[in-house]
């Protein structure tokens, strides 16, 4: 994978997990650049571990894919992203409280995260092409920037960056899958 590819790939699958943050930033009054780093340590690690799960769960069926894969991956990737167009639009943000806790975090970093277990997925379809250890930890680490700067800027700002940043997590998400649809086809 192209490292403008993937980094693109990573900054999309963490704009839940920034919309998240910023919601969390914005009840944060104590402590708030250590809640920082934890709450994006959750996001990150579950980031990280999700997409390699779903590479791990795949592999047993890629034979059955190879010839598929490209149409394959664009469906995941466009059924994501317009789903996460739907909920930013609606206005579905996850449920956040007041207090930080393992217990809410682990729910919040796993409900962040399936769209990467979904991208996982299609890490089988091109092995040849994809380092599926860097590719995760890129993932994890582009999240954990974007959440520690998410809480920050949600305990500054406000919330009135979290719709917008799904829109385009979306959007991004809906362009990488066309193109690896179109690259498939020999159109690109």
């Amino acid at each position: 994978m192209k490292v403008l590819n993937l980094l693109l790939l990573s900054v999309s699958l963490a704009m839940d997990a920034f919309s998240v943050s910023l919601c969390k930033g914005l009840k944060l009054r104590k402590n708030f650049i250590k809640n920082a780093l934890i709450i994006a340590a959750f996001f990150g690690a579950f980031q990280a571990l999700m997409p390699l799960l779903g590479w791990l769960l795949s592999r047993g069926v890629i034979v059955y894919v190879q010839n598929f894969g490209p149409y394959i991956a664009f469906g995941i990737l466009a059924v994501i992203g317009v789903k996460m167009i739907i909920d930013a639009v609606r206005g579905e943000e996850e449920k956040v409280s007041d207090k930080l806790d393992i217990k809410e975090l682990i729910l919040l970093a796993v409900a962040t995260s399936i769209d990467a277990l979904a991208v996982g997925v299609t890490f089988s379809i091109d092995p040849e092409q994809i380092n599926v250890f860097i590719s995760c930890a890129v993932i994890g680490a582009v999240t954990f920037a974007i959440c520690v700067a998410g809480v920050l800027i949600g305990h500054k700002f406000g919330d009135k960056f979290g719709k917008p940043a799904s829109i385009v997590g979306g959007c991004v998400l809906i362009l990488i899958g066309l193109r690896i649809m179109l690259e498939g086809m020999g159109i690109l």
